[in-house]
């Protein structure tokens, strides 16, 4: 009975150390997210036509296509995906290794990098080009994810399906497809939420026909100065933003309990008979993931006269008629230091709030799905409004915050950190606990226990999550476009600015910094591929 209660209040005081521990990954949601979108739709509020904006006809046409287009990539990145999956999971192939490396590319390319490489094959781009183009951002998402629990599941279930006399495609629907629901649903909802908060891609290939929230929002915000309209926006995507996530942390648990309950690994195996089929779809998804990389990169070295460098050598100038206040290679100086800082932010909170979630789902602590989906919030919300957010507020900051260095990399490291907690979190719950307590019981100390456990255990996802987050914040354009001032631009708004301006050597520097963000990225991927571990994490 006494060893019982002494048990009870060892778990409570262990609940009440981590919901302490919870408030500091919840203040730094709370001053540099939560303050800065809740100053800007009160803003709107205030001004009053809240309500008249929400119930206008053209608010819920906007509603209509932002996800109708998101249902519409949901749905072509889950079929590319699944064959993709399978051979990660499934196969022993040649060449895996740059499968894995060539499907991850497109989702850590910057937005607006992928959609100067679909106006090469669309110039005047439209619904299917949007469509296309945020799909090859996501299909990365439903092959890791899907295939990171496919990788788990048992063979012997599909095989006996087949000996009672099932084909291989009932046996798929009846067996394997069952099994992998959770992991599909979660992919689905995370696809659907990035597609339907798109901005870079839309305001490339949409222009002025074709607008979602998201571009609507920034539209009324930076050149209309229509704030409550802005705010009526902001709350419709934050509502849909917020279905989404409670959506997906159901699928994500689901998938979770599904992984507990299949901790075997199925060894790989060399594919046969029709299972052929399904790599030869996976290569020719492939394929459609790189050809617009590859015209893209053709397309900086093409000009009038024939093939030149002359974009790339322009890169060292401020372009055509001073169109640039800076020039592209400050720029890129530039957006390599603000991805640094941001990485190294978003690494310090995001490892933190995972440890922390890890405390309390073990301490038995219901507040754990409630930070889990806190954390993932600033993936949902309009970066032009968390990007205004900021420049109403942080002047309530010591100094004035809006003209600090920081302002930039901490916008970006809000979209970083969810990743970075995404990657490790399961790394962390795979850590055998009998360890933790081994060391403790010769007298470890809850940091040396973590320096010398966990820390050897997670070290190459946390530097695979510190890769993987510095191509995302390197870019980052959504908020980075409001923010960045004129004299310190990042390579992504300078590739912005120098599309909006007409002339040939503007266009040639645009596809050149293009080239050079992806050479970046690649380098990056391929770096976080050698220290990934196997089917951890979600990207």
């Amino acid at each position: 009975m006494g060893r019982a209660v002494a048990q009870a209040r060892a778990g409570l005081s262990s609940r009440t150390g981590w919901s302490a521990a919870a408030l500091l990954p919840l203040a730094f949601l709370g001053l540099f997210f939560a303050w800065p979108v809740l100053a800007i739709v009160s803003l709107g509020l205030r001004e009053g036509g809240v309500l008249e904006a929400v119930f206008e006809g053209d608010t819920w046409e906007l509603a209509g296509f932002t996800l109708g287009q998101a249902l519409a990539s949901t749905i072509v990145a889950v079929v590319a995906g699944m064959p993709l999956a399978f051979v990660l999971a499934r196969c022993r192939i040649r060449g895996l290794g740059l499968v894995r490396a060539a499907v991850m590319v497109p989702f850590v390319l910057p937005t607006v990098v992928v959609g100067l490489a679909f106006r090469t094959f669309w110039p005047d781009g439209g619904v299917l080009p949007i469509v296309l183009a945020n799909a090859f951002f996501n299909v990365a998402v439903v092959a890791r994810t899907v295939g990171g629990l496919w990788a788990h599941t048992d063979r012997r279930a599909e095989d006996a399906a087949r000996a009672l006399g099932a084909s291989r495609p009932r046996a798929f629907l009846s067996v394997v497809l069952p099994a992998l629901a959770p992991a599909i649903g979660s992919a689905a909802a995370v696809v659907f939420l990035f597609c339907a908060t798109s901005f870079g891609v839309v305001l490339v290939l949409g222009g002025s026909r074709y607008r979602t929230l998201e571009t609507e929002i920034y539209l009324r915000t930076v050149e209309l100065f229509d704030l409550s309209g802005a705010a009526a926006l902001s709350l419709l995507q934050f509502a849909a933003v917020l279905v989404v996530l409670v959506l997906g942390a159901l699928a994500r648990r689901r998938r979770e309990t599904a992984l507990a309950l299949r901790g075997r690994e199925e060894l790989a195996r060399r594919p046969a008979g029709g299972e052929w089929y399904v790599v030869g779809a996976a290569f020719a998804v492939v394929v459609a993931l790189l050809t617009p990389v590859v015209g893209l990169v053709t397309r900086s070295l093409s000009t009038r006269d024939g093939w030149s460098l002359a974009g790339y050598v322009a890169l060292n100038t401020r372009g055509d008629r001073g169109t640039l206040a800076v020039t592209g290679i400050d720029a890129a100086v530039n957006s390599l230091r603000t991805a640094f800082d941001a990485t190294l932010v978003a690494l310090v909170v995001g490892v933190f709030s995972a440890v922390v979630l890890v405390g309390l789902r073990r301490s038995g602590a219901r507040f754990a799905e409630v930070l889990d989906t806190a954390l993932m919030l600033p993936l949902g919300v309009s970066a032009v409004t968390v990007g205004f957010g900021y420049l109403i507020t942080m002047d309530a900051l010591p100094g004035d915050f809006r003209t600090s260095p920081m302002l930039v990399p901490l916008a970006q490291a809000l979209v970083v950190t969810p990743l970075v907690v995404r990657m490790v979190l399961p790394v962390l719950r795979a850590v055998d606990e009998r360890l933790r307590q081994a060391a403790a019981a010769l007298g470890a100390s809850p940091s040396r226990v973590w320096r010398e456990v966990d820390l050897p255990l997670v070290g190459r996802s946390l530097v695979a999550a510190a890769g993987f987050g510095y191509v995302v914040a390197l870019g980052e354009f959504g908020a980075t476009s409001f923010l960045a001032r004129p004299d310190a631009p990042t390579l992504p708004v300078v590739i912005a600015r120098l599309m909006s301006r007409p002339g040939e050597l503007n266009s040639q520097m645009a596809y050149a910094a293009c080239a050079l963000l992806m050479v970046v990225t690649v380098g990056c991927v391929l770096l976080i591929e050698r220290l990934r571990v196997p089917s951890s994490g979600e990207f």
